[in-house]
């Protein structure tokens, strides 16, 4: 488990890949929105395509404002209530 990115709005935690477990087969992200206290872990192929979306936006160069735009779009996504965090 690795924090990499920690923003005011939004954290993402990424969990590395492990063959012994389904949902962590590509490996798995968990994106937090701080201000609703809601998030949502996302896995096997949906976490490669979070990595590859990553992995652009990353390539811009993105100001803060920017990745917490990009993380927005998932809002819909988090369901589970953040309890202790």
């Amino acid at each position: 488990m690795n924090l990499i990115y920690n923003s005011e709005n939004y954290s993402v935690v990424e969990y590395s890949e492990d063959a012994e477990h389904e949902a962590l087969r590509f490996g798995g992200y968990e994106i937090t929105d701080k201000a609703v206290r809601r998030e949502w872990f996302i896995g096997g192929p949906q976490a490669l395509s979070f990595r590859h979306g990553v992995t652009e936006l990353i390539a811009s160069e993105p100001s803060i404002e920017e990745i917490d735009d990009f993380l927005g779009q998932y809002d819909g996504c988090m369901r589970q209530s953040v309890l202790l965090h």
